[in-house]
């Protein structure tokens, strides 16, 4: 584990965690902006199985959520892994965004087979 890095992938939308430049973890979002700035959704995060138990998702979560306030988007949390993080990390409360109807029903246009959003 001692080539571990966790970068950002905008063509696929999705934070990795990579071993040696083989991708072990993911978390995917979605850009949004329904009206009231530029935001992240968060909806889902992953480690490979045989790399559990090592911290590595709360790594993957810290990179991405400070990525993202850096950025100045706003976090919204519909994976339940960063839901919880969040819980636990209050210092990104301020740039958190309650999850909304709108949030998800863009998420299931935007994943729906054959979508471009």
């Amino acid at each position: 584990m001692s080539d571990i890095t966790i970068s950002n992938n905008p063509g696929r939308e999705r934070f990795e965690v990579l071993d040696a430049g083989k991708v072990i973890g993911k978390a995917w979002y979605k850009a949004y902006d329904g009206g009231r700035g530029p935001e992240r959704i968060f909806y889902h995060t992953v480690v490979k199985e045989e790399y559990t138990g090592q911290g590595l998702a709360g790594r993957l979560a810290k990179v991405a959520l400070d990525e993202t306030v850096a950025a100045g988007l706003g976090i919204v949390p519909v994976c339940p892994f960063i839901k919880t993080y969040l819980t636990r990390h209050p210092e990104y409360q301020a740039s958190t965004v309650a999850v909304t109807p709108a949030h998800l029903q863009f998420l299931d246009r935007a994943q729906a087979p054959g979508s471009r959003a």
